[in-house]
Parts: C-alpha cells; sequence; structure tokens
C-alpha cells in the first residue's frame, strides 16, 4: 500500500475516533439500534423516522453506559428528533462550515452500534443545492446529497467533512440512493424549538386539497403559463378557510402572490413564521376569477 493511502487510512480512522466522542447509539427494542449525535450537552440529535417509540428510550454512551433519554420532540418533515439526556454531557467536538462543501468533497458518516461501537461510511458530496424543498415541504438550505450507503445502525450519524468537524445528521429518508445530510444550521433551528415548545408550527389553511388541470381558456384568463393548480375537497368548519368564505369545489390558483401548481406550493408558504399573517388567495369559482385574503392559522398538534 503507498505512502498517501496509508496516510488517508490513518487520517480518515482518527477522524472516526474524533467525532465518535459526540456520537451514541440509540435503542428502543431488544434489538437493533440507529445512531444519534450529542449535539449540546444533555441534547441528543437523531433521525425521527428511525426512533421508533417515545418512550423507553435507550442510549449507549461512548463510554459504554447505556442510559435512559426522553423525547423533547419530533419534526418528521425533516426527519429530526431531539432527546434529552443528562448523561450525554460530551458533545460533539467541532462544528464545521457547510459552505465549504462541493460536489466530489469527502465526506463521512459516523455511526455507533449498541455493542460493537463505532461505525463509520465513506463517500462524497454528489450535490449541493442552495435549497431544496423535501416531498414532505420542508426546506433545506442548503440540500446535501452524499453518495454513501448506510448500515441502519449509521443512520443519524454524524456527517463529517474533509476538516473532521461535524456539517449535519445523516438520513437516508429523502432520497432514493445515498443520503441526506440535514445541516447543522437547520439542525440549531429545529432544536431551539422542540426544547421549548416540544412540536414544530406548521401553518394552516383548514383546506383538503387535489392537483387539478386548467383549461387552455381559464389560462389565457388567468395570463399564466403554469397547467395545474389546486381544487378544494374539503373545507374543515371554522378554519382559516371557511373564515375567508373558501368552499368546496374552488381552484386555488395562487396565494401570497405565488403560483400554486401542485401540493407542495401551498406547504412552502406555510412555514411557521406565516403563521398569523394574512396572505392573498386567488381563486376560480363557476369560471371567475376570485379574491380572498386568508389568515394563516397554526395547525393543531396532531392534525392533518
Amino acid at each position: 500500500m503507498s505512502k498517501e493511502l496509508i496516510e488517508l487510512s490513518n487520517a480518515l480512522a482518527q477522524a472516526t475516533d474524533h467525532a465518535a466522542a459526540g456520537v451514541v447509539a440509540i435503542h428502543t427494542e431488544r434489538r437493533g439500534s440507529s445512531s444519534g449525535v450529542v449535539w449540546r450537552r444533555g441534547v441528543i440529535v437523531t433521525s425521527e423516522h428511525a426512533l421508533r417509540r417515545d418512550e423507553e428510550i435507550q442510549v449507549t454512551l461512548p463510554n459504554g453506559r447505556v442510559v435512559s433519554a426522553t423525547l423533547a420532540g419530533r419534526d418528521p418533515s425533516t426527519d429530526i428528533a431531539v432527546l434529552k439526556c443528562a448523561e450525554a454531557d460530551n458533545a460533539v467536538p467541532d462544528f464545521g462550515d457547510v459552505a465549504t462543501l462541493k460536489p466530489g468533497s469527502l465526506a463521512l458518516v459516523v455511526g455507533r452500534t449498541r455493542a460493537s461501537g463505532p461505525v463509520a461510511a465513506l463517500g462524497v458530496v454528489s450535490l449541493v443545492a442552495p435549497d431544496r424543498r423535501t416531498w414532505t415541504g420542508a426546506s433545506l438550505a442548503p440540500y446535501i446529497r452524499l453518495d454513501v450507503g448506510l448500515q441502519p445502525t449509521a443512520i443519524g450519524g454524524a456527517v463529517i467533512d474533509a476538516h473532521g468537524a461535524a456539517v449535519g445528521v445523516a438520513t437516508p429518508r429523502f432520497t432514493r440512493f445515498g443520503a441526506i445530510a440535514v445541516p447543522a444550521s437547520a439542525i440549531n433551528k429545529i432544536t431551539d424549538t422542540l426544547l421549548k415548545k416540544g412540536r414544530i408550527p406548521r401553518g394552516y389553511l383548514g383546506v383538503g386539497l387535489q392537483p387539478v388541470s386548467l383549461p387552455g381558456a381559464l389560462r389565457e384568463t388567468l395570463q399564466r403559463n403554469e397547467q395545474t393548480a389546486a381544487i378544494v375537497l374539503e373545507v374543515h368548519p371554522g378554519g382559516p378557510a371557511d373564515k375567508a368564505g373558501i368552499v368546496i369545489g374552488d381552484i386555488l390558483v395562487a396565494i401570497g402572490g405565488h403560483p400554486i401548481t401542485r401540493l407542495e406550493d401551498v406547504q412552502s408558504v406555510l412555514a411557521g413564521d406565516a403563521i398569523g399573517k394574512s396572505l392573498s388567495l386567488q381563486i376560480v369559482r363557476g369560471g371567475s376569477v376570485q379574491e380572498r385574503t386568508i389568515v394563516v392559522g397554526e395547525r393543531p398538534h396532531g392534525g392533518e
């Protein structure tokens, strides 16, 4: 083996050992586990979809001790869950700058198993986009895709850059191949909110929608090129849409001045900071274009 490869191998092993000091194994069942990152002293961040239960959560610390943790909250839209564990006092050593990541950059995912210790997967950054929405409607900025294969035990592990610093948490939830690195900036905001409120506030219009094609004549009337919009199939009594006078059969073509071509376009304007704001609605009712104003509500806890 060449000297360069030996040096690379040693560097990867050292980076894994360094990062693993802040990575734990999380287990809620008799067999199997996923990984979590001690993001702050007493606070663990992990993959939401890999956390099978809300109670009886156990954590294997880097020193091998098995302790209990409690759920602070979940955010399925970004696949992040936050746990509180007083014994998890060894936070991830270093945080990196995601702005330095480029396609082709090396990325190391470091996790931990409940019995065998640290696990690592080496790959490259395959895509970096300034901002992209997942199929859940959540916005990740930046959106970082990794060409790396994850064992189930490594899901929720720390994504480590070439400097050996953590830049996010790994999840395969939003891509068919490889994994996504949920960036540290997003994790910090999610963690703050979940620790404070136990949930992520979501905007709420109080309607059930379905995509619908727009006839050519209607598109000409609207002076728009988009061929689809969203039709209202349900209006929740007493909800924001009901108060705004929206009825079943209305076609929603724009909200807040943004054209609606698919359901994700509606979700994109319903972030937490939209709650309580008045937004303009452009609808089509009976072939005529009408304007409405709606006040974005907060989605009832556990509601759709």
